[in-house]
């Protein structure tokens, strides 16, 4: 049997629905015990700049009330990183961020932003926050999250999730190769975005991977079996994939 892999829930995407009416329902927070309880390891959350679902209060709360890790998703802006430093979250994970996009549609360019990024990582790091980067899964790009200083990379699923046929077997390799790449560089190495129970299986086997963060799919699965059921069906799909390699 392989190491275990972690998995982090993303409940963005609860307060996405509570947002569309107003009010105080249904509460991410509440999402994020369920999780614990189903088995997630960490609990993820974006606090993106124009607060589409996920809140300031939503923030506080998950920092004070789970007893897992919180992974706060973040873009490198002056703003956010005072928002992080205020809080403390076990991990900040710096992703690219553009208002007019539903979803995060792709990688930092780390390569192009290290000026840009090394002071982020750097107080962040400073404050005991580990910093994580969201990546393509590209040799290059793992060059620059090292050289800037990040101890994680978070290799973006998306591409291969979307695939089909060949076209998803080689977007698979991609990400297996990078993250073994990051293996030798010394930098732990996560994966996720558009992963369902279709999709992890071979992103699961993967050895070199330590943790999936996994949202939007297990919030619509939801929908129609519950949230602790469709997480606890995702766990067990990872544990199966670790036990079988």
């Amino acid at each position: 049997m392989g190491r275990k892999l972690r998995l982090g829930v993303n409940i963005d995407h609860v307060a996405t629905i509570r947002n569309a009416r107003g009010g105080l329902h249904p509460d991410p927070v509440r999402a994020a015990h369920l999780a614990v309880q189903a088995g997630a390891d960490g609990i993820t959350a974006h606090l993106r700049e124009d607060r589409r679902h996920i809140s300031d209060r939503d923030i506080a709360r998950l920092a004070t009330e789970i007893d897992r890790p919180l992974n706060l998703e973040m873009a490198a802006t002056p703003e956010m990183l005072q928002i992080a430093l205020r809080h403390r979250p076990h991990a900040a994970c710096l992703v690219p961020e553009k208002r007019e996009e539903r979803t995060t549609e792709g990688g930092l360019d780390v390569a192009r932003g290290i000026d840009h990024l090394r002071p982020y990582v750097e107080a962040l790091s400073k404050a005991g926050i580990r910093v994580s980067l969201f990546i393509e899964a590209d040799p290059k790009q793992l060059d620059a999250a090292k050289a800037v200083g990040a101890p994680v990379v978070e290799l973006h699923t998306g591409a291969y999730c979307e695939a089909e046929g060949a076209e998803r077997d080689r977007l698979l390799k991609r990400v297996e190769d990078a993250a073994a790449y990051a293996e030798r560089l010394g930098l732990e190495c996560h994966a996720g975005h558009g992963l369902s129970y279709d999709t992890v299986l071979p992103i699961a086997v993967i050895p070199s991977l330590v943790e999936l963060n996994i949202g939007h799919f297990l919030v619509g699965e939801a929908i129609f079996s519950g949230l602790e059921h469709s997480i606890r069906r995702m766990r067990a799909l990872m544990d199966r994939a670790r036990r079988t390699g």
